[in-house]
């Protein structure tokens, strides 16, 4: 027996509503809430401005191995009854940080809510720091980054990082640090940073049904003990437009594929022009149908694929497109990366091509703030960029009333396809004289 149906027609979208925001001062710090009517989950985190920017030079990861270290007990419980607690409220403390920000946060029933704030804070404020149990963690982080930079490009990662925003600056280091400068963070580092910012009140972010959330005491609860408010913010990164075109040649003897990454630096988050350089990324390589994977991935077969995107933070941010290609292609798939960085900066984008970009910009959007964990992610976004509280109602509407014009101009305004900087971690006798050949840039090896 066959049976035959028709695929079901796509139906009228429905309206995209971000949840209403409430801000409010609380025992010296702020809380900033979202609401959501009827759900019975609810999730909080705490945003302290300690982020990897923050860490000296030389002590690069030393937040990660502060927000593992936090989760070995603190001053009133050890790491077994901390955990067991947790366990009792059905949530689990998630600690991180980014350029930006050190975060910890829980997720839970609305009701167990304040007792999973009490034990966030708990953990943030009061650690215990048994010396034993920093050298454990940072020799594991150790292990896990020797074993991680053994993989291909983490290497060509920091090349890249570093000629775009110099080694002498720490954004211009890997977020999560590597092998040596882990290796040299001590029971003293660990705790002269936790003294200096996680003691500071920070900001709360909460996301569930307010109706049923009491904001003040958990404020209080988040900003119990702290001292010192949020530092001054600093001003973005004075970064130059970077001068001609260089490749750096990262070799990896015996490597059957090249890991490439090609890029230059670009505005912060917070820019004006964050909705149109979007687009052109996504255009340019964000998404399946880009032009970067059509031609090197479809037409090429050079790769399985290829990304290209515009990463912002709050004082700096960059372009970059990545991939890994077979290593006997290596040099043609970097001449085609850049002719069609060079035709989107010149010619712009089609409205066809930017129907679909905006289409699927604006319904993820839909579909990644569906949790109240993702909504406090949202939260954090306006804190820490200073957008204003309408930002993410109105970030769809924007999208989709981005224009051809408006998104041909910022692909023109910020695409640099003169001054990329190219990173190739590869077999370097194999792959170098014909990188040289191509005539795209200087050709220098990377530092070992």
């Amino acid at each position: 027996m066959t049976l035959i149906v028709d695929r079901p027609a796509t139906g009228e979208p429905r309206p995209y509503r971000f949840p209403r925001v409430v801000r409010r001062a609380v025992a010296g710090g702020e809380v900033v809430a979202a609401h959501l009517p009827g759900h019975n989950l609810a999730a909080a985190t705490l945003l302290i401005d300690a982020g990897a920017g923050r860490e000296p030079l030389g002590r690069e990861g030393l937040g990660g191995v502060l927000a593992k270290a936090l989760e070995e007990g603190t001053a009133r419980r050890d790491s077994t009854a901390y955990a067991l607690a947790l366990e009792g409220l059905g949530t689990e403390l998630s600690v991180g940080s980014d350029w930006d920000a050190f975060q910890a946060g829980v997720q839970v029933p609305v009701r167990r809510l304040l007792a999973a704030v009490e034990l966030m804070a708990e953990a943030v404020r009061t650690p215990r720091f048994d010396p034993a149990d920093i050298n454990r963690v940072r020799d594991d982080e150790v292990t896990a980054l020797r074993m991680y930079w053994a993989n291909p490009g983490p290497r060509a990662d920091a090349a890249f990082r570093a000629d775009l925003f110099g080694a002498d600056r720490r954004q211009g280091r890997p977020l999560d640090g590597d092998p040596e400068s882990v290796a040299a963070i001590g029971v003293d580092d660990v705790s002269a940073f936790h003294g200096e910012w996680l003691t500071r009140t920070g900001t709360l972010l909460v996301a569930g049904d307010l109706d049923r959330i009491d904001l003040d005491a958990l404020g209080a609860a988040a900003f119990a003990g702290a001292v010192g408010g949020a530092p001054p913010a600093d001003p973005p990164l004075d970064l130059p437009p970077g001068g001609q075109r260089r490749i750096i040649v990262v070799d990896r003897p015996g490597s059957v594929q090249s890991t490439l990454r090609i890029g230059h630096t670009a505005p912060h988050r917070a820019h004006p022009d964050y909705v149109p350089m979007t687009l052109v990324g996504t255009v340019l390589g964000g998404a399946f149908t880009s032009r970067l994977n059509h031609l090197l991935r479809e037409v090429r077969g050079y790769t399985y694929g290829i990304r290209a995107d515009f990463g912002l933070s709050r004082r700096f941010g960059r372009f970059v497109v990545a991939s890994n290609v077979q290593t006997a292609v290596t040099a043609p798939a970097l001449v085609d990366a850049i002719g069609e960085i060079t035709r989107t900066q010149g010619e712009g984008v089609t409205e066809a091509e930017l129907a679909v970009a905006r289409s699927w910009r604006a319904g993820q959007l839909s579909v990644e703030l569906q949790s109240p964990r993702a909504i406090v992610g949202a939260l954090g976004t306006l804190v820490l960029y200073g957008l204003p509280d309408d930002y993410h109602a109105t970030l769809r509407t924007r999208l989709l009333a981005a224009t051809e014009a408006e998104v041909s101009t910022a692909a023109a305004t910020y695409l640099r396809p003169e001054s990329l900087t190219l990173v190739v971690e590869g077999d370097a006798a194999t792959i170098r004289d014909e990188i040289v050949a191509t005539g795209l840039g200087e050709v220098v090896d990377a530092a070992r």
